[in-house]
């Protein structure tokens, strides 16, 4: 996110919207080609690519402070699962012509907020225009103490298997989107229905989480493309599998009034996508520490299942220990 030309409209936006953002000392106040980020002795950097484009991940209509919001949220996201803390970003911005000021000023306030809130500043990045739908791409870096990074392939046989907050909500969510009469259908109350869209409009990144995921987990990701799907990688790049009892999935109030009123529901929360929240994997011995620094951090966490032998992807269990055939295990852009 460089200076391209002095005066240039470029350079005019960068410095009206962006260059506020650029705190970090390494950024140097995105008047170079790149940035500079050192990490502290006896640490790892931690890094992590994620996009966002319109009408695929956020609606074009959403309000541009959330998408500002969301595209750095699903990275941090990310992060938390690692056991990391966010040190910086990389935003590569390519806007429809004819993107009002007001669009990007709302952006990059939504932005920058959360740049505070979670201590992550710009440190460059590029802008375009594009004919096609907005695109937000942010590259993030976080760093752990050196070794400490909690990969996907450490689940073991034995292993719980835990997961964060609550599953399926912004899934459905998007269903409302996409259906706005489906709340009269469900009943949902006011505050239910406006719980599902605000999980799905703005994720909201397990930080509190990251230690200790760091201390106690064996294995960890993202709740990103659906549960039954991303348990199902873990398990894949662990060469393990799971036994998961689906009755202990938590739900919200607003899930479960969905679910009731449509059986269907179950599925589509355990398999839909844009939850970030976490799931991870930790021997019995962890457990009670786990949980005890989780309640500690203000984010609930619940025990679903095991870690198992064996191949196959994981069994999600009804409670008379039937397994669930699912149509698709999570959401995927191919």
């Amino acid at each position: 996110m460089a200076e391209k030309a002095e005066g240039s409209a470029e350079d005019r936006l960068i410095a009206r919207y962006f260059r506020p953002l650029a705190s970090h000392p390494g950024a140097l106040g995105l008047a170079d080609d790149a940035a500079i980020l050192t990490p502290p002795p006896g640490c790892d950097l931690v890094l992590k690519a994620d996009a966002i484009i319109g009408g695929v991940h956020f609606f074009p209509e959403d309000p541009a402070g959330a998408i500002g919001r969301k595209a750095l949220r699903v990275n941090l996201s990310d992060l938390a699962a690692k056991g990391a803390t966010p040190v910086g970003f990389l935003l590569s911005l390519a806007l429809p012509d004819g993107t009002r000021d007001a669009w990007l000023a709302d952006f990059a306030h939504g932005l920058c907020a959360d740049a505070q809130l979670y201590g992550c500043p710009l440190l460059g990045g590029d802008t375009d225009r594009t004919p096609g739908p907005a695109m937000v791409s942010i590259a993030a870096f976080g760093t752990v103490p050196h070794g400490g990074m909690v990969p996907r392939s450490g689940a073991t046989p034995g292993d719980y298997v835990f997961v964060s907050g609550t599953i399926g909500d912004a899934a459905l969510g998007l269903k409302l989107r996409r259906d706005a009469q489906s709340a009269v259908r469900y009943r949902l109350e006011p505050h239910e229905r406006d719980h599902l869209l605000a999980r799905y409009l703005v994720p909201e990144p397990r930080l509190a989480l990251s230690e200790p995921i760091r201390l106690h987990a064996s294995a960890a990701m993202d709740v990103s493309d659906g549960l039954a799907g991303d348990l199902a990688k873990l398990c894949g790049a662990s060469g393990v599998s799971a036994e998961i009892e689906i009755e202990k999935v938590p739900l919200s109030d607003a899930a479960r009034r969905v679910i009731a009123a449509d059986a269907s529901g179950r599925e589509f929360a355990m398999t839909g996508g844009d939850d970030y929240e976490i799931v991870c994997t930790m021997a019995a011995e962890k457990c009670d520490a786990f949980c005890a620094a989780a309640l500690a951090s203000g984010v609930a966490v619940t025990e679903i299942g095991r870690i198992v032998a064996g191949p196959a992807a994981p069994r999600f269990r009804d409670r008379n220990g039937h397994v669930l055939e699912f149509a698709h295990l999570s959401f995927s852009h191919f």
